[in-house]
């Protein structure tokens, strides 16, 4: 037997979603070593420098988050993340090359949700449901399935956009764009849609199984 509850907005549901999603602290760690990567290449043109500062940063964030007794999860991606770009950029020589795993995780990210959508299993309801009790209950309701996939197209958009915007100046070579660009669709967009998100999924009520 299921029964619904409404939660128009509740703030530990809001909680669980945000951090679900990232959270600031976890925006602050993938986001934070890219900055002084841009910088830093700006200012000396050196690959080796700039790469090694970044690892430094986050290698130092993920430090701080052991100290401070809080989650690594996002700080351990972040540091992972970080790893990876600077593999890319130095085993290819070129500066560019420590934005290419972010075009293709977007790739990824962009064709998992819209594949997953058309599929009837749209990934915010895989992943919030078990978070906000309703395990897949939401799959039964047409109303919280609608909204879970409605939220998830926006997640598409935002990888689309990124991708259409960044990978013509990935191709360009256009760094120091490229790295702005970067920033500028990282945290006010994952913000956006993020908030966006929340405030799809919230006005129809959760299903809890009983």
């Amino acid at each position: 037997m299921m029964s619904t509850n409404a939660y128009d907005g509740h703030e530990d549901d809001q909680k669980k979603v945000v951090s679900a999603l990232g959270g600031k602290k976890g925006l602050i760690d993938s986001g934070l070593p890219t900055l002084v990567f841009l910088l830093t290449f700006n200012f000396s043109h050196s690959l080796n420098k700039s790469t090694t500062y970044a690892l430094v940063l986050s290698g130092l964030l993920t430090l701080l988050r052991l100290v401070r007794r809080e989650t690594l999860q996002h700080a351990l991606s972040g540091i992972i993340g970080v790893a990876v770009c600077a593999w890319f950029s130095r085993s290819t020589g070129h500066a560019r090359d420590f934005y290419l795993p972010g075009l293709i995780t977007n790739f990824a990210y962009g064709i998992a949700y819209a594949v997953a959508n058309i599929a009837g299993w749209p990934l915010l309801g895989v992943m919030l449901g078990p978070i906000l009790g309703e395990n897949f209950a939401w799959r039964k309701s047409p109303e919280r399935k609608g909204v879970y996939l409605k939220a998830s197209w926006l997640w598409v958009g935002l990888f689309v956009s990124r991708l259409a915007i960044q990978y013509p100046l990935y191709r360009a070579n256009q760094l120091n764009w490229l790295g702005t660009a970067r920033l500028a669709m990282g945290y006010p967009l994952f913000f956006l849609v993020g908030w966006w998100s929340w405030l799809i999924i919230r006005k129809v009520p959760t299903v809890k199984n009983g």
